[in-house]
C-alpha cells in the first residue's frame, strides 16, 4: 500500500506519511534506549526506514514525535513489525497499542498470511491486538543471530 494512513488516538496521530517523521529523533531513541538496537549507526537506521513502511504517533497539539514502529514487507504474504518504541513522556497511556494496531489495521487490506515481530518484554501490548507465541516455534530458523 502506498497510500498515507492517518488515524487518531486520544491526543495522538498515528501516520505513515514518510514526510513527518523525524528520523533523527527515531535513531536517537533506538540507538540509545531500545535494548535490541542500542549502538545502531543512523545511516544503518537511516537505510532501515528507507525500506521500510513507516509509521510515527504524533501529538496533535504540538505536531511532535512521540512514538515509531516499522514494517519490512513484500505487500503480499509477509511482514515484519519490528522497532517498536514509544517515548517514555508518552508510556502507560496505550499509546504503544495504538501504534500496533494501527499497523495491523494498514496491513489488514494485504492478506498477508503472517506478521511476525519478535520482543523480550511486551508481549502483552501485541497479544492485545491479537499476536500468539508461535505454536510451532521448532520449525523456525534464523541467520545471523547476535
Amino acid at each position: 500500500m502506498s497510500d498515507d494512513t492517518t488515524v487518531t488516538f486520544g491526543a495522538y496521530e498515528i501516520s505513515t506519511d514518510p514526510a513527518r517523521l523525524d528520523p533523527a529523533r527515531v535513531h536517537h531513541w533506538l540507538s540509545t534506549d531500545a535494548y535490541w538496537a542500542i549502538g545502531r549507526s543512523r545511516e544503518k537506521q537511516d537505510r532501515a526506514i528507507a525500506g521500510s513502511l513507516n509509521f510515527g504517533a504524533y501529538e496533535t497539539a504540538s505536531g511532535a514525535l512521540v512514538a515509531y514502529a516499522r514494517v519490512v514487507t513484500d505487500h503480499a504474504t509477509f511482514a515484519w513489525l519490528c522497532d517498536v518504541y514509544v517515548d517514555r513522556s508518552a508510556r502507560a497511556e496505550g499509546l504503544g497499542t495504538a501504534l500496533v494496531q494501527a499497523a495491523r489495521d494498514h496491513l489488514a487490506p494485504l492478506g498477508l498470511r503472517r506478521i511476525l515481530l519478535a520482543t523480550e518484554d511486551a508481549h502483552g501490548v501485541y497479544e492485545k491486538v491479537g499476536f500468539t507465541r508461535l505454536g510451532d516455534p521448532g520449525k523456525w530458523m534464523a541467520l545471523g543471530l547476535q
